[in-house]
């Protein structure tokens, strides 16, 4: 489905509202796409995460659909509201944007979504994912963060959907290797796995205030 600006569908006042918000002088979709909000040392860390909380109580669906609709920033604010929220209706949607992989920047949300979303379903989107493009050590797109949801899945279900990914020489050590040529850092699956968790730990803590 083809991109469409919000104010062509009558919302308009999405993107400023929801994606472009700033604190300390960056806007909302920068702040959530660096983690910077997950450091100790970023004043801003209390007014960004209760503005957050807030906007995804009160997003509306409809709102939601407007901004996975259009551009990277807000798809990749889209997801984050999703997920902190636990919008689980929003599963099919997120996963088929997930798996086009249509723009850059986005997929990192769209596993923090399924990541909080926590269920077998989840993990199945995560495996189609990296059983689609692990095998491309051509591209480096979201396989990194993809392995540190589906490795906290596993941990949360008790399965071992990773276990074929990441055993000696297989489809991820070929991939770290294929993208290490392009330039790129590899990081090992207990780092990205620690990412994941501290995104949604992050997540939880301020939730249960």
């Amino acid at each position: 489905m083809p991109s469409r600006r919000p104010d062509e569908t009558g919302y308009g006042h999405v993107v400023e509202r929801y994606v472009t918000r700033t604190y300390g002088g960056l806007p909302r979709y920068l702040v959530l796409n660096s983690g910077r909000f997950l450091g100790p040392r970023w004043w801003h860390t209390t007014r960004f995460t209760r503005h957050l909380l807030n906007d995804a109580a009160a997003i509306t669906d409809e709102e939601l659909e407007a901004l996975l609709g259009y551009e990277w920033r807000s798809r990749l604010t889209a997801a984050w509201l999703i997920g902190v929220d636990r919008r689980e209706r929003f599963r099919a949607r997120i996963g088929d944007l997930f798996l086009a992989s249509e723009v850059c920047y986005s997929g990192g949300a769209y596993c923090f979504a399924l990541a909080r979303f926590g269920t077998h379903a989840d993990a199945e989107v995560l495996t189609a994912y990296l059983d689609r493009y692990l095998p491309r050590t051509d591209l480096h797109y979201d396989q990194a963060a993809a392995l540190g949801a589906l490795l906290r899945l596993d941990a949360l279900l008790g399965t071992h959907h990773t276990d074929r990914f990441t055993e000696p020489d297989g489809l991820w050590d070929e991939w770290v290797k294929g993208v290490g040529r392009l330039g790129y850092p590899s990081y090992t699956p207990t780092e990205l796995r620690r990412w994941t968790d501290l995104q949604c730990d992050f997540a939880n803590g301020w939730t249960r205030l």
